[in-house]
């Protein structure tokens, strides 16, 4: 079977293609932006002594890493007005769904970076005087964030495809609007396939840092 393929229609499509991907980056940043936050406080919170606190936060981590991303989304947007009677901004609900999603990712990350200092670098805070939130602030928490950046940077880049899920919340974004001009033009194929190309473009330099990234820091562990 031919196919009669029509990529003269893509220059046409770019302007728009171009707006929802703005809209896919300002998700991704301010998800990215509030996660970290979000998983410095879970990473804390699993590695509390009292179980009234690392319980409850590791059924958090436990439930927003084992449930899909689309789900979680939905039940934000449709269920808690339903449910508790609190409805949200759409652009609202898509941030906080994904925020509590990737800072479950980044507080196990985080935690997993902070048990990964050596006991002689806290044992040495505590004999300057220095007590337990400037311990985290200037040792801590510096040392954890640089063994844990290629991890944060892949959950990242992982975070910007899966942006494509708040689409199906109607929410402008790249892969909304691609939809959009694949109904518009009945040109599915070569719209789509531009759109991955535009994923693609920025999703595989990163992906590279990343690597050349996590080999250096490794590198200089030595």
């Amino acid at each position: 079977m031919s196919y009669d393929w029509a990529w003269r229609i893509i220059p046409r499509a770019l302007p728009a293609l171009f707006l929802g991907l703005k809209m896919t980056l300002a998700v991704t940043v301010v998800v990215i932006i509030l996660g970290l936050l979000l998983g410095t406080v879970v990473a804390a919170g699993r590695l509390a002594r009292s179980a009234l606190i690392n319980k409850p936060v590791a059924l958090y981590i436990e439930f927003f890493r084992g449930t899909p991303a689309l789900i979680q989304l939905v039940w934000i947007y449709y269920c808690l007005p339903i449910v508790f009677g609190l409805e949200l901004p759409t652009f609202a609900s898509i941030i906080v769904a994904l925020t509590l999603n990737v800072g479950a990712f980044y507080g196990e990350a985080i935690r997993a970076g902070i048990q990964a200092i050596p006991r002689d670098q806290t044992e040495a805070a505590d004999v300057l005087g220095l007590g337990y939130v400037d311990k985290m602030r200037f040792v801590v928490l510096p040392q954890a964030f640089r063994i844990i950046i290629p991890v944060a940077l892949s959950q990242s880049i992982s975070l910007f495809k899966d942006t494509a899920l708040v689409s199906t919340l109607g929410v402008a974004d790249l892969m909304y609007q691609a939809r959009v001009l694949a109904t518009e033009t009945y040109r599915p194929i070569e719209i789509l396939s531009t759109a991955a190309l535009i994923y693609f473009v920025i999703a595989f330099p990163l992906t590279v840092a990343t690597r050349l990234l996590e080999v250096r820091l490794a590198t200089a562990r030595r």
